[in-house]
């Protein structure tokens, strides 16, 4: 069967996956990929990151995605699998998504290059409501593909792992992430596969729809928000269902 890995036995692999994602382009030094960084490495929900590392003209860094195999059966640490019909052993490793969100001002981002603590103040508080500074998708119905409902574009994204066509087996497993949480995997270029994930940003604030760091800046006067987190959908991107976005449909 196509895009099978050659599993000789249940393992980590059952429960998740190593990889090495690209994360950005580095087109004007250390700092220019601190948007892209901060925005990557803020969906923890089922994402773990290591450190960020330079890599030639290109930031990467480590991850695990804590996502299954769609075809492992686990119960507790026994696992079994679906397709090559073993079982065993396999406790599933411990997952805790990291909080960004440190407490006070003190958030987690990435900053000159690497993430770290950084104190950013509070967003100056308005006498009055602004109409234009109101969140469109606080009430929107919006969900994402395993139904949960609300900011659904703070909820999944866009991922880049690096794999070579050479790479068979570690292709075998990325395309055998349990779908929805991972799924829409393509070959993005010569050494990477593009792939969808489901997991949620941290920079979430406690009603889980607005983001915690807007109206905010760092010491150096940037805003703590990525800069791509300003863009409203636009005609022709593809939404999410209930997105307030969305065109309306002409009636027949």
């Amino acid at each position: 069967m196509a895009n099978i890995p050659s599993c000789s036995g249940v393992g980590a692999q059952c429960h998740g996956l190593d990889v090495t994602l690209r994360v950005a382009r580095l087109d004007g030094g250390p700092e220019s990929a601190d948007h892209e960084a901060t925005w990557l490495l803020g969906h923890t929900e089922r994402l773990d990151f290591g450190p960020l590392v330079g890599h030639g003209d290109e930031l990467r860094c480590a991850a695990y995605l804590a996502i299954p195999c769609r075809f492992a059966r686990v119960d507790g640490a026994t696992v079994a699998c679906g397709t090559h019909g073993f079982s065993g052993s396999a406790p599933r490793p411990p997952h805790r998504p990291a909080e960004r969100r440190l407490g006070g001002d003190r958030v987690a981002l990435a900053h000159h290059g690497r993430l770290q603590p950084v104190e950013i103040p509070p967003a100056p508080s308005r006498g009055l409501p602004v109409v234009t500074g109101d969140n469109p998708c606080a009430t929107a119905r919006c969900r994402t593909a395993d139904q949960t409902l609300g900011a659904a574009c703070c909820r999944d994204l866009q991922i880049e792992i690096l794999c070579s066509p050479e790479d068979v087996e570690l292709e075998s497993l990325v395309r055998t992430r349990k779908s929805p949480y991972l799924c829409k995997v393509d070959r993005e270029s010569a050494d990477s596969l593009g792939a969808e994930v489901i997991s949620a940003c941290s920079f979430l604030a406690e009603d889980q729809v607005s983001c915690s760091l807007h109206g905010r800046h760092r010491p150096d006067g940037r805003t703590a928000k990525p800069d791509l987190c300003f863009d409203w959908p636009k005609p022709g991107d593809v939404y999410h269902s209930g997105c307030v976005f969305r065109p309306a449909e002409s009636p027949n």
